[in-house]
């Protein structure tokens, strides 16, 4: 019986830094998964926002909030709701697209201004991939002094050429005539009308509003994560991995800023998209240092 009193103990104490948060805001509840290490909330916190349809207890975000305590940094991550109340796990496909690109940024903001009131005044902000964009594009316009700093794990690249090419290979069929109709609905006031049976982004025949059509797909050079990185006046670490598939030869694009010192990269050899095992524990230490930097 002392046995398990004792293991019981050491579970408790094990989960002890580990804590789901949740705020309200516009009738949405969204969540969060916090990590508190020793020096909580006075010493830094990364805000780690999560890729296209993710979540915040995706293999990455996991292994990144576990190696980050190991390091004694705090670190928060949160769920985008994409448009839904108290959101956990993968976006179902089945389910209606009414969420924005650009949503990101408010919540991120709502994250920021709870972290703020916990006491935090040395925030990281963190994103992956779409997240990666959308944590640089509130960087870009966001110059809060609580920020101190800004990491973008293989950060979302777009034009419009790159989208179209990307729908057609993925669903067999062109872009712009859907496009166009969504655009088109949104002009003539029907933003939340909903497409049924529409391809988008990585859920095929699903449905979504003309608005969360345009948001993804219509040009916004916003949505280039390059193209905003000479506008945030924090410090930035780009990681970018050589065989990522997804985010392709992000390395060379940033090449030329990080030579003239907008940036810093950190480019990882044989690293695909997701930063598996090995390359999780490189970027975490390459981090820990930039943040002490």
């Amino acid at each position: 019986m002392k046995f398990f009193l004792i293991l019981f103990s050491v579970l408790l104490m094990g989960n002890a830094h580990t804590e789901e948060v949740t705020l309200n805001t516009s009738g949405l509840t969204l969540n969060a998964n916090l990590e508190k290490a020793d020096n909580w909330p006075k010493g830094p916190t990364l805000l780690i926002t999560h890729g296209t349809l993710s979540h915040n207890k995706s293999e990455l975000i996991t292994a990144l909030q576990e190696l980050f305590l190991e390091n004694e940094v705090s670190s928060l991550a949160i769920n985008l709701s994409l448009g839904l109340d108290n959101r956990h796990g993968p976006y179902d496909c089945t389910t209606p697209h009414t969420h924005k690109h650009e949503d990101a940024l408010l919540e991120i903001g709502h994250w920021l201004d709870w972290l703020k009131k916990q006491g935090s005044q040395q925030v990281i902000l963190l994103g992956h991939s779409r997240g990666g964009n959308q944590t640089a594009w509130f960087a870009a316009e966001q110059d809060d002094p609580a920020i101190k700093k800004v990491v973008l794990v293989a950060p979302q690249t777009w034009s419009p050429e790159y989208a179209a090419k990307g729908y057609e290979k993925r669903y067999a069929k062109p872009l712009a005539p859907i496009l166009k109709k969504a655009q088109s609905l949104v002009t003539d006031g029907k933003p939340g009308t909903p497409m049924a049976h529409t391809d988008f982004i990585y859920c095929k025949e699903s449905t979504a509003t003309a608005n969360a059509f345009v948001s993804y797909y219509a040009p916004e050079p916003r949505k280039d994560t390059p193209y905003l990185l000479p506008k945030i006046s924090k410090p930035v670490l780009v990681f970018a991995g050589t065989e990522d598939q997804v985010v392709k030869e992000l390395d060379k694009i940033l090449a030329p800023m990080a030579e003239d010192r907008t940036i810093e990269i950190e480019v990882m050899d044989g690293a695909d998209h997701s930063f598996r095992d090995l390359y999780a524990e490189d970027l975490v230490e390459r981090v820990v240092e930039f943040i002490g930097e």
